[in-house]
């Protein structure tokens, strides 16, 4: 044996030697042309921001061990990574260093490539991709223009945060208590021409598909479900007086539409200023939209407001009794829900209820449940469950139920509304009025309006010799050498599309973009999609679980309809994975939180760094920060380290099998803990992505595996069973720490890589304890005995003790009482 006190881990030398290696010999490039079953892992890609963070560590080793196991698993694994790189961050360093936002991107993508790449990532690098690229754009751009073709994408007017000072539009994020987080002027809500992709088209799809994603969190589901949003009711239309016009309501109660007693609109609703121009309410009214859209501006109305309204003075009719339904302005409804209008029934909603008393309108019951009598003048909230309906005309008797497909049908014959299925869910905008992403490949021409590039003059490309103004707003806007083109259809004066699209957009195709990154020839390669796709893992924060994986779903399903994809999804399974949490708050700049990785892997290594981010938590849980465990990590690498380098004459001169014949107990013991560890790390790995309590299975083989050979004398252990637990101990830990477990494979004598090795296959019955003898009593004396491995369960063991001769001799033509189970010891029947 060596001398372990002069042994030293040289984590720094080994990690550059095998990631070197990976490299030049491109270790995990993946090939279409493989007889092996597929494996796509995906992480959702990093923004560029400069450095990366523990989240990014965290979230990037969880690929990459799924990524190792499933190689040695047999699979024909692809795993690749690339960079979000458009968006609103490059803008800004631009401005505060006064270069263009391409340089201070790609100088980032080249650093934090090499972060990447020195903790050991199993990236096949060939497939390397920049969003902000524009051999990647110009497929996007082209993907616009063919599902602008099939009339996917459209423009329309809509309502834009807009600073006056910096002359340009605000993402909400940007909007700091109604003011302009830039120059902290007032921000106005603006209306502009805007494009967006329809992906209302595709609601009733999206929301289906959610019943087969049965590898998606439950909670990821129902944030896609509430999203989407389907409401099932009638749309009516109440006649306004004095006026040849009418409101139109969307209700999903159509049996309580008796029992309406004022109708609410939403601030931005078009009618409310065509109801008061000119009226002694108008400067009332007016006074309340305004204050109510600089709260939306504000985001203040994402928590509970107390409910305001403004009566309009006007009134419209019920068309189903003739009510005179007076008319107010409400800050409750969302102009975005429905129509914009609300019908309000305070007996049966209890936000119309408070709204209904604090404003003295009157209240009509028309639900009654069936053991009561519903009063208005005494309730004292709404009342929201199925009944019987009341002063509801001929309806009066029925069932909710039954009354809510009656109702919906009498409005549609006599034409005063319409059965109808609402989304929650919008159109996309995704007109941006920035610089730093991909230009719209449209052209506005005065004479033929708007027409789309002609493909052949992809890609639109962003100008190199641009400087963003301190205000932010885009050079594209006045820049006459971009937008000054002339007219693809008639070739007179024209101007091109100065907006961007929104960032989501890059984002919701690159993984299949990943599957042919070099193809020249369009967007998607036919056959390398359809080997690859779905993805199926996907790792990324719950943060992401409506608007990209909506998007990510949606683009899907229209590339499968222009022909480039045969599937439906995009991502077959979905792991959501916690957040680093350190001193109570989740790593940020901004808190004075955040662990530097480049600092650990300089003072402990790669290895050491994944172990503990896996170690630490399950994945779906947050990891809470903690240096102790980091230090603990590292000693538990070293430990190992010490022990192969001081064994290596032992491991390198044992049989390669072991004999199970005749081992002695320490021999067995140690053996039978290997193949139990195969299996519980296996199954923890394959079933729940558990690294935690795999890493502590090995562990725990490891403790055995030392305290054994430390006693070598005495416990005379088998060499080969040596050999045997330290194999499984690299294979197993080698998805976790790569570097550490091929150096130890390769110093043991192996002359292949792990990369190359199978996944370990445990022996059923050499993984199986041996048996205990529990005692069998019968009103506490002994009658039999039982033979069976430790650890069996309550149910199992009184059923074999019921079936024993010897308890069914002495409990004939008894009563059994009661069955105590002491695990592992005694079960004892009461009879009498």
């Amino acid at each position: 044996m060596s001398d372990h006190q002069n042994i030293k881990y040289d984590f720094a030398a080994i990690e550059e030697k095998w990631r070197n290696k990976w490299l030049t010999e491109k270790t995990f490039k993946a090939e279409v042309a493989s007889s092996l079953p597929k494996y796509y892992l995906l992480e959702m890609f990093p923004y560029p921001s400069g450095r990366i963070h523990m989240g990014h560590v965290r979230n990037y080793t969880i690929g990459d061990v799924i990524a190792r196991y499933k190689r040695m698993k047999g699979f024909n694994v692809i795993h690749p990574m690339g960079w979000d790189a458009f968006g609103l961050p490059a803008e800004n360093a631009a401005i505060k260093h006064n270069t263009h936002p391409a340089k201070w991107t790609f100088e980032n993508i080249d650093y934090m490539r090499v972060q990447l790449q020195r903790l050991g990532f199993s990236y096949d690098w060939d497939r390397e991709l920049a969003t902000c690229a524009p051999d990647y754009y110009r497929w996007e751009q082209q993907i616009f223009i063919e599902l602008y073709n099939k009339g996917l994408v459209y423009q329309r007017i809509t309502t834009v945060n807009w600073c006056e000072d910096c002359q340009t539009v605000l993402a909400n994020e940007q909007v700091i208590d109604g003011l302009c987080w830039r120059c902290d002027q007032q921000v106005r809500l603006r209306k502009m021409n805007g494009w967006f992709f329809k992906i209302t088209n595709y609601a009733e799809e999206l929301l289906a598909e959610c019943d087969n994603l049965t590898g998606w969190p439950a909670k990821v589901l129902t944030m896609q479900r509430n999203w989407i949003g389907k409401s099932t009711g009638v749309e009516v239309d109440f006649p306004l007086e004095r006026s040849d016009q009418t409101l139109s309501i969307f209700t999903t109660r159509p049996d309580t539409i008796f029992g309406v007693t004022f109708m609410s609109l939403a601030p931005e609703h078009p009618l409310v200023k065509k109801l008061t121009e000119g009226t002694d309410k108008e400067a009332e009214v007016r006074e309340f939209v305004e204050r109510t859209v600089a709260l939306k501006q504000k985001q203040e109305l994402d928590h509970e407001l107390d409910k305001e309204g403004v009566f309009t003075g006007c009134y419209c009719t019920n068309p189903f009794n003739g009510d005179r339904v007076p008319i107010y302005v409400a800050n409750f409804v969302l102009m975005e829900y429905g129509t914009g209008a609300v019908m309000a029934v305070p007996a049966h909603d209890q936000r119309d209820f408070e709204f209904a008393r604090k404003y003295g309108i009157p209240i009509k019951a028309v639900i009654q449940p069936t053991d009561a009598s519903l009063d208005p003048a005494t309730m004292t909230e709404a009342y929201t469950e199925p009944g019987i309906l009341a002063n509801s005309g001929d309806f009066s008797g029925t069932t909710s139920k039954d009354a809510q497909k009656d109702i919906i049908a009498h409005a549609e014959a006599k034409t005063i509304g319409l059965g109808k299925v609402n989304f929650r869910l919008h159109d996309w905008g995704i007109s941006r009025q920035r610089f730093w992403g991909s230009p719209i490949p449209m052209i506005h021409c005065e004479k033929c309006g708007a027409q789309p590039v002609p493909v052949a003059d992809l890609p639109v490309v962003l100008p190199a010799d641009v400087t963003i103004a301190q205000s932010g707003k885009s050079p594209l806007h006045t820049l006459e050498s971009f937008y000054k083109v002339p007219c693809p259809a008639c070739g007179g004066p024209a101007r091109r599309e100065t907006d961007t699209m929104d960032t989501f957009v890059e984002s919701s195709w690159y993984f299949a973009r990943y599957c042919c990154p070099d193809f020249t020839d369009g967007p998607l390669k036919k056959e390398a999609v359809d080997h690859w796709l779905p993805v199926d893992q996907y790792i990324g924060g719950v943060e992401h679980a409506i608007l990209h994986l909506l998007y990510s779903r949606f683009f899907t399903k229209a590339l499968r309809d222009l022909g480039y994809l045969t599937v439906d999804e995009p991502f077959k399974n979905l792991l959501t994975q916690g957040m680093v949490i350190k001193d109570g708050a989740k790593m940020s700049k901004s808190k004075g939180n955040v662990v530097d990785p480049n600092g650990l892997i300089e003072r402990y290594g790669a290895d050491t760094v994944r172990l503990f981010s896996l170690f630490a938590a399950p994945p779906e849980k947050d990891l809470e920060w903690n240096d102790q465990g980091v230090d603990g990590a590292s000693r538990f690498i070293f430990r190992i380290y010490r022990f192969i380098m001081t064994h290596l004459d032992l491991l390198t001169t044992a049989p390669n099998k072991v004999s199970d014949q005749n081992l002695n107990d320490s021999s067995q013991a140690l053996h039978r803990k290997t193949h139990q560890t195969i299996r519980k790390v296996s199954t923890d790995i394959e079933a729940r992505f558990h690294f935690n309590t795999a890493i502590s299975a090995v562990m725990e083989l490891t403790n055995l595996l030392f305290s054994t050979t430390a006693q070598e004398a005495k416990t005379k252990i088998d060499p080969a069973v040596v050999r045997e637990a330290v194999e499984a101990t690299l294979t197993l830990l080698s998805p976790m720490t790569p570097h550490l477990c091929e150096e130890l494979w390769q110093l043991t004598g192996h002359t292949t890589t792990l990369n190359e090795v199978a996944w370990p296959v445990y022996d059923e019955e050499a993984a199986t304890d041996e048996e205990i003898t529990v005692v069998l009593q019968v009103n506490g004396k002994v009658r039999s005995r039982l033979q069976v491995t430790p650890n069996t369960g309550k149910d199992e063991l009184e059923e074999k003790a019921m079936l024993d001769a010897n308890v069914l001799k002495f409990t004939e033509g008894k009563t059994i009482r009661k069955v105590i189970v002491v695990p592992n010891k005694l079960i004892n029947i009461v009879a009498t």
